[in-house]
């Protein structure tokens, strides 16, 4: 299933999966692997992102030796373990998908220059 140049085919397998990760959320852990990282919380589910996030620059830094596949692959991999994070929070692709909407069309730089200095992620103390 290649979705390129059907942005409503994205849109699907996007609302597609934001239902399975909501009906799962609250599964057995033993039975289902998102329920597993719900279970286990904020902490494991970061743990995830951070490791898919590094096997996905490895795979940048790769792939004009191994070829493109293991990126995908691994992009994939940040993907969906970015969309866990955002359900345990009561946030969905759609919330990710306004912002970037916000931003369309305006310059890169302006958009950075128009945030607030302090509006960058602060992590709170657990």
């Amino acid at each position: 299933m290649n979705p390129s140049g059907r942005p409503e085919l994205a849109t699907q397998i996007l609302d597609a999966l934001d239902r399975v990760l909501a009906a799962r959320r609250d599964q057995d852990p033993e039975a289902s692997y998102v329920a597993s990282l719900h279970h286990k919380g904020m902490d494991k589910i970061l743990e995830k992102v951070g490791e898919e996030a590094i096997e996905t620059l490895i795979a940048a830094k790769n792939a004009a030796n191994v070829g493109t596949d293991p990126l995908v692959r691994e992009t994939a991999d940040l993907w969906f373990h970015s969309l866990v994070m955002l359900s345990h929070l009561g946030l969905s692709h759609r919330d990710v998908l306004e912002e970037l909407a916000r931003r369309f069309g305006v310059s890169g730089h302006e958009e950075k220059a128009a945030r607030d200095p302090g509006r960058g992620p602060q992590p709170t103390a657990t």
